[in-house]
């Protein structure tokens, strides 16, 4: 059973991005433990859902979405469903190997279109719905590369600097309106997300 704590995240409501496994839901398990209701999104419904189920079982409350954050209509729809917005976690995120020679254009445009668009989704849909509110916390997942410059993470680093200056506008465009945006820069990791969203942006050059 989840042993929350209600001074931190009671009552608030948390929506997180590619949470059906590895740091999304961590995150998620973590933010329901300490009283929030989470709105898991994942790219497939059959990965979020029983994310939302463990956290329900274990005394946490949550629902489950499904939508691809590259889409712009499609994630409007789910700000849209909402009934409330308290913090944002942009998460969603794919991997690239290859330096700057081996990286293609058509890497750069999958890379752009879950790295970049996909935390980009996240800003212009949550934030008026945090402002309405009188403020929020945005968080999203950059990367050590976005800081570092890593072996044969051209394309991949790029991408993820992209999310670290989004996160410095966003920080300083609406700190005075109420709204802490931050960002996480976590190093590798590999879960069962990278594996799904690796099968559908498939090219020689993703690992």
């Amino acid at each position: 059973a989840m042993t929350p704590f209600p001074s931190r995240l009671q009552d608030s409501h948390a929506l997180i991005t590619v949470a059906g496994s590895g740091i999304g839901r961590a995150i998620a398990e973590r933010f329901a433990a300490e009283g929030a209701h989470v709105t898991v999104l994942d790219a497939s419904l059959g990965a979020a859902e029983p994310v939302a189920a463990a956290i329900r079982t274990a005394g946490g409350s949550a629902t489950a979405g499904e939508c691809d954050v590259s889409q712009t209509e499609a994630m409007q729809a789910v700000f849209a469903a909402l009934p409330r917005l308290d913090i944002l976690v942009n998460n969603a995120g794919i991997a690239h190997v290859g330096t700057v020679e081996s990286t293609r254009p058509a890497d750069l445009d999958r890379l752009y279109a879950v790295n970049v668009k996909g935390v980009y989704h996240g800003l212009p849909f949550g934030v008026p719905r945090l402002q309405a509110q009188g403020g929020g916390v945005i968080l999203n997942l950059a990367a050590i590369a976005s800081r570092l410059g890593l072996p044969d993470r051209f394309g991949y680093g790029m991408t993820k600097g992209a999310v670290l200056s989004m996160t410095l506008s966003v920080a300083r465009d609406y700190v005075g309106r109420g709204i802490r945006c931050n960002r996480l820069c976590p190093a590798a990791h590999f879960g069962a997300s990278t594996s799904l969203w690796r099968k559908r942006f498939r090219s020689p050059g993703w690992q």
